[in-house]
């Protein structure tokens, strides 16, 4: 990957663009103005890596972000996803949350928003607005607009073998999806992330890490039904060393084809896990 075309941003010089949430381009969201108003969660997801300077404060603000820190500012409820990009790892340290498939869903964004380039931090809001994760005007801006859609009602069931988590999903969307389809989108996160820095930009640093995505599956893809219609699937995760389900969560959302987020929901995962 040429350097060019990627950016380590800080708070200053930042701007913000978004693309209004229509319903289109892949998914329809048929849902009334008040029900959006009593909607559930806004999902944001921020593109970050370890091995760059600015992250680490945009880290630290989805850390707050997501405990509540703001609530009193009267934000919805956000669910919160840290996707940790492999492109940095080039620079002197390999970020060991790093994945390419959250730098190929980066890249799917910048094509759906038209943008001109991928850059770290970056959040996405309800994956059809963004701005610099360490901004954070911007950022609390984007989530009190973000167009709210009522949470899905999936009921979870969890068995564990050996080195693998196997969850199968049953439940409602609760938004109607039409013939161009919606994908249902799992992903196992994980908290209280704690890494010693000895090299890179972020040399010396302690870094912390919330929210981080370890794992991420389509569960299934859907077309034509209504919003009260049941749907299934199953997702199998491979588990990495030290995997400690009390720390981990599931967060299960729907997605247009064009990755505008139409719903989202927070599952706890069992204290036996």
């Amino acid at each position: 990957m040429a350097p060019r075309f990627f950016a380590c941003f800080g708070k200053r010089g930042s701007s913000t663009s978004a693309v209004e949430s229509s319903g289109g381009g892949g998914g329809t969201a048929d849902v009334a103005v008040e029900e959006q108003r009593r909607g559930g969660a806004v999902l944001v997801e921020l593109f970050s890596s370890q091995g760059c300077a600015t992250s680490h404060e945009a880290e630290l603000l989805m850390s707050r972000l997501g405990r509540g820190d703001f609530n009193e500012m009267g934000l919805p409820p956000v669910l919160v996803l840290a996707h940790h990009v492999d492109y940095w790892d080039y620079k002197g340290w390999k970020d060991p949350y790093g994945s390419s498939l959250s730098t190929v869903r980066q890249k799917a964004f910048v094509e759906a928003l038209n943008l001109d380039t991928m850059f770290t931090p970056q959040v996405v809001v309800q994956g059809s607005a963004h701005c610099v994760g360490n901004d954070e005007n911007a950022l609390l801006g984007l989530i009190k607009g973000a167009a709210r859609y009522p949470a899905p009602s999936f009921q979870a069931n969890f068995q564990r073998q050996a080195d693998t988590l196997q969850v199968s999903l049953t439940g409602a969307l609760r938004t109607k999806v039409d013939s161009q389809g919606a994908n249902v989108m799992v992903a196992l996160y994980e908290n209280g992330l704690v890494t010693d820095c000895p090299r890179g930009e972020n040399k010396g640093r302690v870094l912390s890490n919330d929210f981080v995505v370890r794992k991420f599956e389509k569960l299934c893809t859907v077309k034509d039904i209504s919003a009260k219609k049941s749907v299934s699937g199953t997702v199998n995760f491979p588990l990495w060393e030290g995997f400690n389900g009390s720390k981990c969560s599931l967060a299960v959302f729907v997605q247009s084809t064009s990755h505008q987020v139409f719903g989202s929901q927070n599952i706890e995962l069992p204290n036996d896990m």
